[in-house]
């Protein structure tokens, strides 16, 4: 898609960090935008921003994790704007513990949000983006925690899953003329650690009866919050999404920080075929 100009796009987790900034670099690259959200107060404030600067943006509120909302949010979109070109699954939540912390809602409500939120967004624009013939691109945002693992938490396991599920939609959705990219930022300075802000009641009343952090975690969790505050300015990821879009590209990092551990995890699965590669497997 190397003209956005015109295009139609529908962005989650609109409202702020990562999510606002794709919006805004697209709306500068003259794409229409929906923007959708699970907090109303921010999505209007963004909203209001990104209109002074002639921007044709609108909004929804919607949480990713029920099917229903973001069907509504689509019928919405199409409503106001008559089709969609682009998709950006952006919506997500942070946090977790490693194994000694673990529990179900935890669980459900990182896979909820982060996976389904993500596959139940394929399943309703898919089609959309295929049926007026003219092509489309659809961004998952994962993480570099989609592309190495330091930790036993369901973040990592998520983002995983939505790295995964870009890989093989690329293969099948390009003879479609819909291209893939799957976004790995590295620490960006967002609200990530705040997820709970948004956590929905059915999963619990708060952040800490789903997680129970050790005291590594907890160490964890502050050296990751100072590293936050000096993090990249989302304004930049938002800049490499849309170039990757015009260009599909297949994977989107945003930093060289964490590419040896990724290089060594490579390195460390080609030399588990190294071990096995003059033995005779038994059929």
């Amino acid at each position: 898609m190397q003209d956005l100009e015109g295009k139609i796009a529908f962005v989650t987790g609109a409202a702020s960090g990562i999510g606002l900034a794709i919006t805004t670099a697209l709306a500068q690259a003259g794409v229409k935008v929906m923007m959708c959200d699970i907090e109303r107060d921010a999505l209007d404030a963004a909203i209001a921003e990104l209109r002074k600067t002639n921007a044709d943006v609108d909004g929804v509120v919607a949480d990713v994790s029920l099917k229903d909302q973001l069907q509504a949010a689509a019928d919405a979109t199409i409503e106001r704007f008559g089709k969609v070109h682009i998709l950006v699954n952006n919506a997500g939540v942070g946090g977790g513990s490693s194994y000694d912390g673990w529990s179900q809602t935890g669980w459900d409500w990182t896979m909820a949000v982060n996976v389904m939120g993500v596959v139940y967004g394929i399943e309703i624009f898919g089609p959309l983006l295929e049926s007026h013939g003219e092509g489309g691109h659809i961004v998952s945002t994962a993480s570099v925690a989609g592309l190495m693992s330091m930790s036993g938490a369901p973040y990592f396991v998520s983002k995983y899953g939505v790295v995964a599920l870009s890989e093989g939609l690329r293969v099948e959705l390009e003879p479609r003329g819909i291209g893939v990219s799957v976004l790995c930022p590295g620490i960006i300075r967002t609200r990530i650690l705040e997820s709970g802000r948004n956590l929905q009641s059915r999963f619990g009343a708060s952040v800490d009866e789903l997680f129970q952090p050790n005291d590594q975690d907890t160490e964890a969790a502050s050296d990751f919050a100072a590293r936050l505050e000096a993090g990249i300015d989302p304004s930049y990821v938002g800049e490499l999404v849309r170039e990757g879009i015009e260009k599909n590209w297949d994977y989107i990092v945003t930093d060289m920080e964490f590419e040896p551990i990724i290089r060594a995890r490579f390195e460390n699965i080609m030399a588990a075929y190294e071990r096995i590669k003059d033995r005779e497997p038994r059929r």
